[in-house]
């Protein structure tokens, strides 16, 4: 009976190790941020299904070139700072900024997204350097 145990087990893995070598395993996350160029940032943005951005907070320097990047992890959302000129939604969902001077900055959800909506706000804050 033993025997017959593990030669399903055997059988199995076996057959989830051909499975994994022939279709390829799952990619390995990548760090974007290891590519830029010195004295940039990314500051990636992430926005949720139940209404919230994936931080509160967001911090960045003066003096830092800034990538700002939305990324939709459920739903359809969008990114907006007034102050800034800064609107990103659809198929523009990144933009460059440049801070000459410390700061706050209101981020709202800029798309009708649900019930939620107008709750969902972060901040951008920008540091002294």
């Amino acid at each position: 009976m033993h025997k017959w145990i593990m030669f399903v087990l055997l059988s199995a893995a076996s057959l989830l190790g051909v499975y994994l070598l022939t279709f390829g395993l799952p990619a390995k996350p990548v760090d974007e941020s290891a590519s830029l160029p010195e004295g940039t940032v990314l500051v990636k943005v992430e926005a949720n299904s139940d209404f919230t951005y994936g931080q509160e907070e967001y911090h960045v320097k003066v003096g830092d070139k800034v990538i700002l990047k939305l990324q939709n992890k459920s739903g359809i959302h969008g990114l907006k700072i007034e102050d800034l000129n800064v609107d990103l939604e659809g198929d523009n969902l990144e933009t460059n900024l440049e801070f000459d001077k410390p700061g706050e900055y209101v981020m709202h959800c800029s798309v009708p997204c649900g019930a939620g909506h107008a709750d969902m706000k972060a901040k951008l804050i920008v540091d002294a350097a």
